[in-house]
């Protein structure tokens, strides 16, 4: 599968404008045979986690679910796209869902890790493990954010069974050891591909450090964005994720019985 991976500014609230940017980004995206195209955390609303609870609709949130799906439909390809989610009770999650290439839902995942103050603030976090689904000849995984720098929810993915863990994520400036240390570190340890789509420029007033990043299940970088607006690819092939498993056996030489006797509050 050849995925590519969006980055860019949002425009908080302003959802045509950034719908506009992810019906570019796909166009072009499948103009360069990608399969999927994976966005940042939020994109179609802007990240801004209070305003886009005080003000974001039912209505709005319905926009950018069938206008995502249209897009994928539009230009052929799979979507990763980020939205808030309303669910029972009237809590909020920050959520992303894999959309196939005829613009069907084939995967969603709430945020279960919140950031920061404003995002409790304004979103509840949940608490689903990640699930996995086979699509375009690979089993696939979501995260979001701040999920991903915890090992054990790549781990739980890993452990179902994911080759590709799709991220999208809006990680502020001054963080670079994420995508350059943290996430390679994430993908060779539990033996997956990582995707981490980031926004670039500045939303609200918090700058964003870009870097969008694709991590081999060998803990190598496939594709490494920089600071501003971009466009990346990378090619995930299942029997490249079955190699770097065989040559180190991480997964299959894990003691879990052992580890739950050792205590503590991980057993990952």
């Amino acid at each position: 599968m050849k995925i590519a991976v969006l980055q860019a500014e949002a425009t908080v609230l302003d959802l045509e404008a950034n719908l506009r940017v992810v019906d570019d980004a796909a166009r072009r995206a499948r103009q360069d045979g990608a399969d999927l195209l994976l966005t940042p955390e939020l994109f179609p609303c802007g990240y801004s986690p209070e305003l886009l609870r005080q003000r974001l609709t039912a209505e709005d949130l319905r926009l950018i679910a069938d206008r995502a799906a249209a897009i994928a439909r539009r230009h052929g390809i799979a979507l990763v796209y980020s939205a808030p989610r309303q669910a029972a009770g009237g809590r909020w999650h920050i959520s992303a869902t894999l959309l196939d290439d005829a613009g069907r839902a084939v995967l969603s995942y709430d945020k279960v890790h919140l950031f920061g103050d404003e995002e409790r603030r304004a979103f509840a976090p949940a608490e689903d493990a990640p699930r996995v689904v086979e699509h375009g000849g690979l089993r696939v995984s979501l995260l979001i954010c701040y999920d991903v720098e915890f090992p054990e929810s790549v781990r739980a993915a890993s452990d179902q069974g994911a080759e590709l863990l799709l991220v999208p994520t809006a990680l502020g400036a001054g963080f670079a050891a994420v995508p350059n240390i943290l996430l390679p570190a994430r993908a060779l340890e539990s033996q997956v591909v990582i995707a981490y789509a980031n926004h670039c420029g500045a939303e609200s007033g918090l700058e964003f450090g870009g870097e969008s990043v694709v991590a081999g299940a060998d803990g190598s970088l496939l594709a490494h964005a920089g600071t501003g607006p971009d466009l990346v690819h990378a090619v995930v092939d299942s029997a490249l994720v079955a190699a770097a498993r065989e040559r180190v056996p991480y997964l299959r030489d894990r003691r879990p019985d052992l580890y739950g006797r050792w205590g503590g509050r991980s057993t990952a």
